[in-house]
């Protein structure tokens, strides 16, 4: 069995040892086909992923050559394997999991299922939320890597991660734990710097501990970005996150969490 890993640096690991993929284009083609594993990959999205617009004059054997290539580094280090990991079809390729983890699919699934599922008990969801956040690494693949199919893949996944950390403080909000978020949310709102939800949840989180200046001051820095990138005005959520502030509407207070039942 193997640990395929996509949530910051592109990784495989067999029996929790790092295994080597070497070469942009083996990195490459094994992130445009675990991004759609279980599913035809046409030949010509392959190449145009591996080469862009300047593929060589035997573009299909090149390919080939890859992903031959790899899949006897995946057999070498997963000899007892019985089932092909790599189908090739006359259209295209796809890569079967047939057991091997994802951490990409594991993240979405935790995901997903707090989404279908929202609990009255708001610990439940922290807890799994943050354990499915313990999954990334850094940026999807590591950065920038491949054409279109493996960036529109990064672009996926990161509206994933922002999702899962706008509903973990959500519920931490709910709780009352304004004060233990405050260094987590203030680092997020630098780096996610156009994420108005977690702007307004960091400017609720403050001023919960009672620091209406910080909170108005995040603010202003998220209106001057906007404005800077974009040319456009906060949205009417989170200028009306500021009047409250300004007003010191009761609704920025916490609402008691519900009890979870004991029957």
């Amino acid at each position: 069995m193997l640990t395929y890993r996509i949530l910051g640096p592109i990784e495989i690991q067999a029996g929790g040892e790092p295994v080597e993929i070497s070469g942009t284009f083996q990195r490459t083609l094994l992130a445009a086909l675990l991004v759609n594993h279980d599913r035809l990959v046409l030949t010509e999205s392959l190449i145009g992923e591996l080469w862009e617009h300047n593929p060589p004059r035997n573009a299909e054997n090149a390919l080939q050559a890859h992903i031959s290539r790899l899949r006897r580094r995946l057999r070498g280090v997963d000899p007892a394997r019985k089932s092909p990991r790599f189908l090739s079809m006359p259209s295209g390729y796809r890569l079967c999991l047939n057991g091997d983890a994802f951490d990409a699919d594991v993240f979405t699934h935790a995901l997903l299922d707090v989404r279908a599922n929202p609990s009255n008990n708001p610990l439940e969801m922290i807890g799994k939320l943050r354990t499915a956040l313990t999954l990334w690494r850094g940026p999807t693949f590591g950065g920038t890597l491949g054409g279109f199919i493996c960036q529109a893949a990064a672009v996926r996944y990161k509206e994933y991660r922002a999702a899962a950390l706008e509903r973990l403080y959500e519920a931490e909000l709910m709780i009352g734990r304004h004060n233990e978020i405050v260094a987590e949310l203030s680092e997020l709102v630098e780096s996610e710097s156009l994420n108005e939800r977690l702007c307004q949840q960091l400017m609720v989180a403050l001023y919960r501990c009672g620091r209406q200046r910080d909170a108005l001051a995040v603010y202003q820095r998220m209106r001057a970005r906007l404005m800077d990138e974009l040319g456009v005005e906060p949205s009417p959520v989170l200028q009306k996150c500021q009047m409250a502030i300004l007003a010191h509407d009761a609704v920025l207070q916490p609402r008691p969490a519900p009890v979870p039942s004991l029957t």
